[in-house]
């Protein structure tokens, strides 16, 4: 077997790993919820994403995780909002105050 048909099985091979916790969400242990939550974030690509969703097995347990554990602000996103707003701010006044009247 060749290596990109060895990597395609495992990608395959752990998704229907995800598919199958989803399928059992909420009722997953706190690793799996650690796994599931890396797994998306970090291995998923858009279309492993995109056949988890589509899979209506998977589908109550993808909605209700998703809605807990990826589409939530976290205190990070907050803090890069408020940084942006703050740099937007700073630059509307120095262009206001540089500006003649």
């Amino acid at each position: 077997m060749s290596k990109s048909s060895t990597a395609a099985g495992t990608v395959d091979a752990r998704r229907a790993h995800v598919e199958a916790l989803l399928s059992a969400y909420p009722d997953v242990t706190p690793d799996e919820r650690a796994l599931l939550i890396n797994w998306f974030k970090g291995e998923a690509s858009s279309l492993d994403v995109a056949l988890v969703a589509s899979n209506p097995e998977a589908q109550r347990g993808y909605r209700a995780f998703r809605a807990e554990h990826i589409d939530r602000f976290t205190a990070k996103d907050v803090g890069r909002a408020l940084v942006f707003a703050a740099v937007v701010a700073a630059l509307v006044l120095l262009a206001v105050a540089g500006a003649p009247v």
